[in-house]
């Protein structure tokens, strides 16, 4: 369970999170959406302890890891998270199965010479068998994002985090990716967490979604509760994101 309790964060002279709370259930796919600049990677990025934030708690497992931890008391909480980046993140000078295989010498105890069979177990398990020897250079925008993803996988995290996953793809390849989203949380029973502006992949998916503005939560609840909101805000940027997507 992720329990967080008035998570204030600031870069002055803006609250960039102001005073947020939530809980998230242990196994549930949760989605936080909203306008640009409303705080939502920022969330994140505290959730992982890249950035700490000013007041609040946030309590993983019972543990608040919001508190004076030190680096390495965060680099072991880290290792029960995986994380997709926007943008994959991944290392040109790396071939697929090197850049799958990169977390496990510093997130695990998997010996190196295991490391080759861990990467394609889960290149196989997002889709991507016999791709090992391929460079990223080789790869479309939806191959990368799922090396991505059986990257953040590899270490058998408990929680896996989402920034923007469909984010510069293609509807079908979106969708593909989001049907991975939810088979990765049913056979590897985790959490995961969602940052995203595609309203198809939060409605379709999500068990549950908060909508952040002005770094606060306006409206949070179930894909159709959030769809039925009477908030012109919610309605106002569902509507306009679901016909930039039908324009698209």
């Amino acid at each position: 369970m992720i329990d967080i309790r008035d998570l204030v964060k600031n870069y002055p002279p803006k609250k960039v999170l102001d005073g947020i709370s939530l809980t998230i259930e242990t196994g549930e796919i949760f989605s936080i959406m909203g306008p640009s600049g409303t705080g939502k990677s920022t969330f994140l990025k505290c959730l992982i302890g890249l950035n700490r934030p000013d007041s609040g708690e946030i309590f993983l497992d019972g543990r608040n890891i919001a508190g004076n931890l030190s680096e390495k008391e965060l680099q072991e909480i880290r290792k029960k998270m995986g994380y997709l980046f926007q943008e994959g993140a991944l290392f040109d000078s790396l071939c697929v199965w090197e850049n799958v295989a990169f977390g496990l010498k510093y997130l695990t105890g998997i010996a190196p010479e295991k490391y080759f069979d861990v990467a394609c177990e889960k290149l196989k398990m997002v889709g991507l068998e016999k791709s090992e020897y391929l460079k990223i250079s080789e790869l479309s925008g939806g191959m990368k994002k799922r090396v991505a993803l059986a990257r953040a996988i590899a270490p058998g995290p408990s929680y896996l985090l989402y920034d923007e996953p469909t984010t510069g793809l293609d509807p079908i390849t979106g969708e593909m990716v989001a049907k991975l989203i939810k088979e990765m949380s049913e056979k590897l029973k985790v959490t995961s967490v969602i940052v995203t502006h595609d309203v198809k992949l939060a409605m379709e998916i999500s068990d549950k979604i908060a909508f952040f503005q002005g770094g606060k939560i306006i409206e949070i609840g179930s894909p159709q509760k959030i769809k039925n909101s009477a908030n012109t805000v919610v309605r106002e940027f569902l509507e306009n994101c679901s016909c930039q997507a039908g324009d698209s």
